[in-house]
């Protein structure tokens, strides 16, 4: 053999190779290698993983491992696992993957109506990796309740009721910073003014809206039903707020489960700071979480003579205001005797 066809040989064989090589690079690459992934959108990685662990959460899915192992190496994927929560779909190649977990997807976090802190995390702990556990330590650290001014009974004020965007591995710590950023950047200048001239702060104001959110779920009776409680606080009476009884005696019941319809006489004797008519003044921490409608109720309530008002018979969902208990008195006796046509206890 000359040395011509010897080299023309081996470049023949050269190329053979390296289509060979190439080819099956390329299906490695491109060939679909998703199968069975059900009807979830995304799939979670922890944070902190590893390549090994990743690789038991995406090897049920795969119909070749060892393919995927060998793109992630030559990716540099395998070196640099990212945590976070990743659109998956059925059909997806080598390639498609790896590029899908590069990709961290945020999270919109929603929460509102929560009675307790203790809610809140839960709900939270459901929406993004940190459990209830981390995130409650976080929100009750006690710098961080100094520096804010807030209480273990107050912090809820921090929590506005909203949407909020993050990535699902996000940090306990950055949860809590950036709320309370948005905290401080909803109550500006103006809102402290109104605060101020009615001789509130801002976690007082929202102590009251929270008993004015139990109250009633009409935007367009929330300023009135306001203005009885400022009237009352003026003039020293107490608030007797039935929504702040309800949650002392879930609290002194330790049963935030159960589902009061009706408050009788006995509770109001409840021993409890939260217990508006056995104390005077505004309880010692919020009852629920109040929407930003019942904060702004309260700093631009009502300005009235009622110092009373009672579910109304007639307009169902509203309420019956009076000036003089004995007008109150009128209204409630027929509201109960309501309640006691319908048989509710």
């Amino acid at each position: 053999m000359n040395l011509k066809r010897f080299v023309t040989l081996v470049a023949l064989v050269g190329l053979i190779v390296a289509s060979v090589y190439g080819y099956r690079m390329y299906t490695n690459a491109f060939s679909n290698n998703v199968e069975n992934w059900g009807e979830s959108e995304f799939l979670y990685i922890p944070a902190n993983s590893s390549y090994l662990e990743v690789r038991k959460i995406i090897e049920p899915y795969l119909k070749d491992m060892a393919s995927f192992d060998e793109m992630a190496e030559q990716s540099k994927y395998a070196g640099n696992v990212i945590s976070g929560r990743f659109r998956i779909k059925n059909g997806m190649s080598n390639y498609d993957l790896i590029q899908a977990l590069r990709r961290n997807v945020p999270v919109r976090l929603t929460f509102n109506n929560q009675e307790r802190l203790e809610n809140l995390v839960s709900r939270m702990s459901s929406q993004i990796e940190p459990d209830s556990i981390s995130l409650m330590e976080s929100f009750t650290d006690p710098e961080f309740l100094k520096e804010s001014g807030f209480t273990p009974e107050t912090v809820l004020a921090c929590f506005l009721p909203n949407t909020y965007e993050f990535y699902w591995d996000v940090n306990p710590l950055k949860v809590r910073n950036t709320l309370h950023k948005e905290y401080l950047r909803f109550w500006n200048g103006a809102r402290r003014e109104k605060a101020e001239a009615l001789g509130l702060t801002p976690v007082e104001v929202a102590i009251l809206a929270s008993i004015v959110q139990k109250e009633t779920s009409k935007n367009d009776e929330k300023a009135a039903v306001a203005g009885v409680y400022l009237n009352r606080l003026k003039i020293g009476m107490p608030l007797q707020a039935d929504p702040t009884v309800v949650f002392a005696k879930k609290l002194y019941t330790n049963d935030f489960d159960q589902v009061i319809k009706r408050v009788y006489h006995k509770d109001l004797d409840i021993p409890s700071p939260y217990n508006t008519y056995r104390n005077v003044g505004l309880p010692p921490g919020l009852i629920f979480m109040p929407d930003v409608s019942s904060i702004d109720a309260v700093l631009d309530a009502e300005k009235h003579e009622y110092l009373y008002f009672c579910a109304s018979v007639d307009r169902m969902g509203y309420h019956e205001f009076a000036a003089s208990l004995a007008q109150h008195n009128v209204n409630s006796q027929r509201y109960q005797k309501w309640l006691n046509s319908q048989g509710i206890q």
